[in-house]
């Protein structure tokens, strides 16, 4: 099991990695583009450097931010990699410390399981609406609710790492989170 989430874990560092290098791609071509727009002879030589061609760009990096957001904190930012305001949580017994993060994982859990539907029923007008630009790369297929998908799928990914995180509290107290690096605790 442990090589699997090991595995998983590798994926999902990998495709977030690939979503920021098309992202800096993206961006170096728009830098491209903006400054060889200034020279006229260079989309009268270079047809394809137009930059009539090229607002995609923005749409596409933007596409590519909300999805590395969602993606990145549903299956690559680790719980230790976050800000906490934990003085009161590592200075207590194992026993409290056992109480607070059972409660906690479960407000967590109950209110991402609990946004979904309502999420859902905003993204049914979604389905409607078309990217203003993307459809000049990838066809007239892309809607609003498919870029912003990935939203649901980090409210259930979260909540079923939240859930896990109650169960194991179950069977042993959490112990105190140093929050330095691998290899240093």
């Amino acid at each position: 099991m442990r090589q699997t989430l090991h595995i998983l874990r590798r994926v999902a560092d990998g495709i977030a990695g690939l979503m920021m290098a098309a992202m800096f791609a993206t961006f170096i071509i728009q830098i491209v583009v903006r400054y060889s727009a200034r020279l006229s002879w260079v989309p009268e030589t270079f047809p394809f450097l137009a930059p009539s061609n090229y607002g995609w760009t923005l749409e596409f990096c933007l596409l590519l931010w909300v999805m590395l957001i969602f993606f990145g904190n549903a299956f690559v930012v680790r719980d230790r990699d976050h800000v906490t305001f934990d003085i009161i949580y590592n200075t207590v017994r194992p026993n409290v410390r056992r109480v607070f993060a059972i409660v906690g994982g479960l407000a967590l859990c109950v209110a991402l399981v609990l946004s979904i539907e309502p999420t859902w029923d905003r993204f049914a007008i979604l389905r409607l609406k078309r990217t203003a630009t993307l459809s000049q790369v990838f066809g007239d297929w892309i809607r609003m609710r498919d870029i912003y998908s990935v939203y649901i799928l980090f409210l259930v990914a979260v909540s079923l790492r939240y859930a896990w995180y109650v169960v194991q509290a179950f069977r042993k107290a959490p112990e105190v989170e140093t929050h330095l690096p691998e290899g240093q605790e």
